[in-house]
């Protein structure tokens, strides 16, 4: 079994997972320390991933805030899980678990990159856009997942704002996957988040034609003040975190390329509203 060290991914997972848990019962953090007769650092130090929270500190945390059955044996085994510096998490589909480790990593980032081969990215999504990119999930679960995406993308425009640069290929907003009308209201709110200081959109062309490492698939790179970086990889069914420190250099690398192969700032932002005109002819 690899022990799990503090502030690696598995362990900030878990600790998303216990304060989405803390909030939705209800319970503040010094009551929950009152309750289990720890002081109250312990769990704010567990909740951010900064102390590995063991299979029994979870039971205990379950018990004190009214979780049983499936729930509580979900998060034990979670606790349980093997983890080291690139770890996968499979079934990461599910709302509970993606959204709470993203919403955690996005929440306490200070730097937040992604590179987007086929969608535009999640932070940068109208409703109407999620909707429709959105085919696989269950009729009951899409509106709690566009309402989740939406709340994610606040932290754009929060006060303690993380930089956000978005590494966008040609294709991803060129490919007719939505409604004409729904993509021109997409185009207009990219040109308007765009505007915002902490946030940088670059367009990846096409031509002339050759290979990048956006053609390798999505990938969104974090850092964070106190925390090493790490490497979130989101596929159909599973998810990867990686932290070991080649990993992580090789994909900062692959930004650098992707840099240098992107178009201009003003070039891109021509490029969208040149798109935006299109879909907003062939809306008409």
């Amino acid at each position: 079994m690899t022990r799990s060290r503090p502030g690696n991914p598995k362990a900030r997972t878990l600790g998303a997972e216990l304060r989405k848990a803390r909030e939705e019962a209800g319970i503040g953090v010094r009551e929950l320390a009152r309750i289990l007769g720890c002081a109250h650092a312990w769990v704010t130090r567990s909740e951010a991933g900064t102390r590995v929270a063991t299979p029994e500190d979870v039971t205990a945390i379950a018990v004190a805030l009214g979780i049983s059955g499936a729930e509580r044996e979900r998060l034990v085994d979670l606790a349980r899980e093997d983890s080291g510096p690139n770890w996968l998490r499979t079934g990461i589909p599910g709302v509970h678990q993606d959204l709470a480790t993203l919403i955690n990593y996005e929440r306490t980032a200070s730097s937040i990159f992604e590179v987007a081969p086929l969608v535009i990215p999640g932070l940068l999504q109208t409703p109407d856009y999620t909707r429709a990119v959105m085919v696989d999930c269950a009729p009951g679960e899409l509106e709690t997942r566009v309402a989740m995406r939406a709340s994610r993308r606040d932290i754009l425009s929060a006060r303690k704002a993380p930089a956000f640069e978005a590494l966008i290929l040609e294709s991803a907003l060129t490919a007719p996957i939505v409604e004409a009308q729904v993509m021109a209201d997409q185009y207009r709110h990219l040109q308007k988040i765009a505007k915002l200081e902490n946030v940088t959109i670059r367009i990846v062309p096409l031509l002339p034609p050759r290979w990048t490492p956006a053609h390798s698939g999505q990938f969104m790179l974090f850092e964070f003040p106190k925390a090493p970086p790490l490497v979130h990889l989101e596929h159909f069914a599973s998810a990867a975190f990686l932290t070991s420190p080649g990993v992580v250099t090789a994909y900062s690398e692959a930004l650098s390329t992707l840099r240098a192969e992107s178009m201009s700032l003003d070039d891109s932002m021509e490029f969208i509203a040149a798109c935006t005109t299109r879909a907003e002819e062939t809306a008409q």
